[in-house]
C-alpha cells in the first residue's frame, strides 16, 4: 500500500513539473517572439537580409567539399571554406541593395566611386562570423554578419559622400526662414521634447540610412542637414521598430519624444515621409530642445 501511494505521488510530482516545464517554454517563447516582432527585418532577395532595427546586414553561405574529398580529414575545412565564399559573395550583395535614400542604393554609389567599391568589398572580408551550422549530409552553412553604424561599417563609407552630394544639391536657405526668430514662444515648449517619433505604419514607407522628413509643403523637417554627421556614422540617422510603443521606450529618444503620424511617402523608394504642417511645426519649435535632432534621436515606426 506505501508503494502504490510512494508511486501514485510520483506519478502527480512529476507531471506538475512536466506542466511547469511547458509553461516556462511558452512564456520564453513569447517573450523572444515580441522581442523579435518589434525587429525591422528586410529579406534582399535570397541572399540575406537587413535588420535595420539591430543595425546589421547578414547573409548565409552554404558549402560542401569537392566529392572525392568526402570522409577525409580535409573534408569540412574545405566545406567551411566553400560556405565562407558563397557567404561574402552574397553578403556583398546584400550590402549593394541597402537603401541609401528614397533614389538610391549603396550600389549606385559604388558604380560611381572606385574608392567606395573597394571600401563595400574590403568590409564585406573583414565581416565577422557569427554563426556555422554542420549539416548530416557534410555540407557546412556559414552566416556572415557587418554593422551598417559605427568606425568600419557602411555609414562610414557613404555618409561623407552622401553628405557632401545632398550639401552641393541643397540651394541656399531662403532669407524667410531666418528672420523667424520667436525664440520665446518655442523656447518654453522645447525642453520638453528629447526625440521624435514618427510614426509611418499604413503608408508603405521604407527604411533607409538617410530618410528623410518632409512637410506637406515639401520642406524638408529632418534630414542630412540638420544631423551632426559623427552622431549619424555611429548610431545612424534613425532606428525602426515596428511597435509604437518599443519605439517610445527606446534609449535614443530617451525620455519624452514627440510623436507625429505620416502620412504618405515621397520617392521611389517611398523612405521620405510626409507630415502634416502642423506636426512639422510642433518639430521646428522644438529644434533647440538638446539638439536631439542633432543627435539623430529619431525612432520610425514602420509595417
Amino acid at each position: 500500500m506505501f508503494f502504490l501511494l510512494k508511486e501514485e505521488i510520483m506519478k502527480k510530482w512529476s507531471l506538475i513539473m512536466s506542466i511547469s516545464a511547458a509553461v516556462l517554454l511558452m512564456v520564453g517563447a513569447a517573450g523572444i517572439c515580441a522581442q523579435q516582432g518589434s525587429q525591422f527585418v528586410e529579406a534582399v532577395g535570397a541572399s540575406g537580409n537587413i535588420n535595420w532595427t539591430s543595425g546589421v546586414i547578414e547573409a548565409v553561405g552554404i558549402g560542401a567539399p569537392p566529392e572525392r574529398f568526402y570522409g577525409k580529414p580535409q573534408a569540412r575545412p574545405m566545406a567551411i571554406r566553400a560556405a565562407q565564399m558563397d557567404a561574402y559573395r552574397k553578403l556583398l550583395e546584400v550590402a549593394g541593395g541597402v537603401r541609401v535614400d528614397s533614389m538610391t542604393l549603396v550600389k549606385n554609389y559604388a558604380v560611381e566611386s572606385d574608392i567606395i567599391r573597394s571600401q563595400v568589398s574590403g568590409m564585406v572580408q573583414g565581416a565577422q562570423m557569427v554563426k556555422t551550422d554542420y549539416l548530416s549530409d557534410g555540407t557546412v552553412e556559414v552566416t556572415l554578419r557587418m554593422p551598417l553604424n559605427g568606425a568600419t561599417s557602411l555609414a562610414n563609407t557613404i555618409y561623407p559622400s552622401l553628405f557632401e552630394k545632398q550639401e552641393a544639391q541643397t540651394p541656399p536657405p531662403a532669407p524667410a526662414p531666418e528672420p523667424v526668430k520667436p525664440e520665446a514662444k518655442p523656447e518654453e515648449k522645447s525642453g520638453t521634447h528629447t526625440g521624435l517619433v514618427v510614426d509611418a505604419r499604413g503608408i508603405q514607407a521604407r527604411p533607409a540610412m538617410s530618410p528623410k522628413v518632409i512637410d506637406e509643403s515639401g520642406q524638408e523637417v529632418y534630414g542630412t542637414m540638420h544631423v551632426d554627421r559623427e552622431y549619424a556614422v555611429q548610431q545612424g540617422m534613425s532606428g525602426y521598430s515596428r511597435d509604437v510603443k518599443t519605439a517610445q521606450s527606446n534609449p535614443r529618444v530617451t525620455d519624452n519624444p514627440l510623436v507625429v503620424k505620416g502620412l504618405r511617402t515621397d520617392g521611389p523608394g517611398k523612405s521620405n515621409i510626409i507630415i502634416s504642417n502642423g506636426d512639422a511645426e510642433q518639430i521646428r519649435a522644438s529644434y533647440g530642445s538638446g539638439d536631439y535632432l542633432k543627435q539623430c534621436r529619431v525612432m520610425i515606426v514602420l509595417d
